[in-house]
Order: structure tokens, then C-alpha cells, then sequence
């Protein structure tokens, strides 16, 4: 029996391809049109393909060291999530019976709700007495906010990974720090993938942090540095988007190969 097409599901569908695709076509066509081209049709398809637009967008933005900044800050601020709010989540989640474990478990999810307004002007305060305002202090910022979201989607990922194989290991004589590293750790791996991409998503695209915290140009990462092409009366929107082009690319094309990872993980650690 031949089922019937759900018109309704399919048009919605289509609505968000083209919702989404849309931005994507115009930043793309902007950053290969002239400013004539533009003043003449701002949706039709450019003439050819501008790749000056690129090289001045690269020379004003100091983009290879703003490139530079964004990618260690990122590549940093992942590993050590990974390694430090598993190991929390790990404790939390086997001694969630006990009332200081269990309190410390609501204390992180509870962060969720705190508007970041309301924190960073006390933020700038400390940070500036610690001497943090630098990319080391704005990692450690990174791994310490990604914990309230990591140790809800990992807990709720570890409660479902039996205790036996943990109980197993102690018996052969491993300890509570070699279990967790040689079998909880690797059966982590899809909330990793998850954890890993969403972090690697926010620590790359902010842009709030790093204003507030960084204080010298020479650190800036690449979604500050886009702040050149913005006058007092006018913006050069056809840098500005190549900029933003090149700026938005590498995680695009890492969320295109991972996002069945992360729709898995945030499952399967929200329900299990």
C-alpha cells in the first residue's frame, strides 16, 4: 500500500531549507559583488566572481592572526572541557544519592538560568584583577560556562552506562581514576561529539567574551576584528561580508559533517 505524502510536513520543510539557505545565498553573493552591482539589484546573482573583495577584506582584519587567535582559543577550550567536565559529571552522576553530589548537580543546572548581563561586569572586575584578560583567562572562562549544559547532557548520558562494567574493573584492581580513564572515557564518545562541536561552535562565533575580556588588538579573534568595517555613516558591506564569509566557513563545514553526532548525543544524554 502506497502512503500518501504529508503536503503539510513537506511544505514546512521546504520553508525552513529556504529560510536558511536565503542568508547563506546573500552572504555569499555580497561578497562577490561590486558596490555597482549591489546599488543595481541586491538579490540578483553577481556578474563574476570578485575575489579582491577577499585580499582587502584579509588585509584590513589582520585576518591570519585573528584566524590564529580564534583557532588555538577553540582548539583549547575544547580539549579541556572534554577532559574536565566529563570528570565532574562522572563524580556527579555516580554519587548523585548523596545530598551534597545532588546539590551540586542543581547548582550547575541552575547557572542555565542566570542571564549573562547580569555577570559580566563583576566578570571584567575579576578578571582584571587576576590578570586573565587574556586568551588563557578567556579559555578557562569558555570551560567553566560550557559546564552547566555539559553536565546535564553528560550525567544523564553516564546514568545509562551499566555499573557493572565499572564494579569489573575494580575487582581486577583498577581505581576509580583508571576506570574512569580506560572505560567510562571511551564510552563517552558520542556526548563527546557533542560537548565537542557545541563548544567548538560558541568559543569560535562569540563575540561578548572576547570584547569584555581581551585587552589588546593583537589578540583579537575573528568575530572583533569584523568590527573594522563598521563606520560612523556607512559600512563597506562587500568586505564585511567577505570577511564574514571566510570567518563562518570553517564551522559550517565542521557542523555539516558533525551534526549527526550532535543531534545522537543531545538525545540520547537528555532521555536515556
Amino acid at each position: 500500500m502506497q502512503k500518501k505524502t504529508n503536503w503539510t510536513a513537506t511544505f514546512l520543510i521546504a520553508f525552513g531549507t529556504l529560510f536558511i539557505l536565503f542568508p547563506l545565498y546573500m552572504t555569499v553573493s555580497i561578497a562577490l559583488k561590486t558596490p555597482e552591482e549591489m546599488a543595481e539589484s541586491l538579490f540578483a546573482l553577481p556578474t563574476g566572481f570578485h575575489l579582491s573583495n577577499f585580499t582587502k577584506a584579509i588585509e584590513l582584519t589582520n585576518f591570519f592572526q585573528a584566524f590564529k587567535n580564534s583557532t588555538v582559543i577553540t582548539i583549547a577550550t575544547v580539549l579541556f572541557t572534554l577532559l574536565t567536565n566529563s570528570m565532574v559529571a562522572y563524580a556527579v552522576a555516580r554519587n548523585r544519592r548523596k545530598k551534597f553530589f545532588k546539590g551540586v548537580y542543581y547548582y550547575f543546572i541552575s547557572a542555565l538560568f542566570i542571564p549573562f548581563p547580569i555577570i559580566m561586569l563583576p566578570i571584567v572586575q575579576l578578571t582584571t584583577a587576576l590578570r586573565m584578560n587574556n586568551p588563557s583567562g578567556l579559555i578557562v572562562l569558555y570551560i567553566v560556562y560550557g559546564l552547566a549544559f555539559n553536565i546535564f547532557v553528560y550525567v544523564g548520558y553516564i546514568k545509562s552506562i551499566p555499573k557493572e562494567l565499572e564494579e569489573a574493573a575494580i575487582v581486577d584492581g583498577a581505581s576509580i581514576w583508571g576506570t574512569f580513564w580506560r572505560i567510562i572515557f571511551p564510552l563517552l564518545g558520542p556526548i563527546h561529539a557533542t560537548v565537542g562541536v557545541l563548544t567548538c561552535l560558541w568559543a569560535w562565533n562569540d563575540f561578548m567574551l572576547p570584547l569584555i575580556i581581551l585587552g589588546k588588538p593583537e589578540m583579537a579573534t575573528l568575530p572583533l576584528v569584523q568590527f573594522v568595517f563598521q563606520g560612523q555613516f556607512s559600512t563597506d558591506f562587500n568586505l564585511a561580508f567577505a570577511s564574514y564569509l571566510m570567518a563562518l566557513s570553517p564551522m559550517v563545514i565542521l557542523y555539516l559533517i558533525a551534526q549527526k553526532w550532535v543531534i545522537n548525543g543531545v538525545t540520547q544524554g537528555a532521555v536515556k
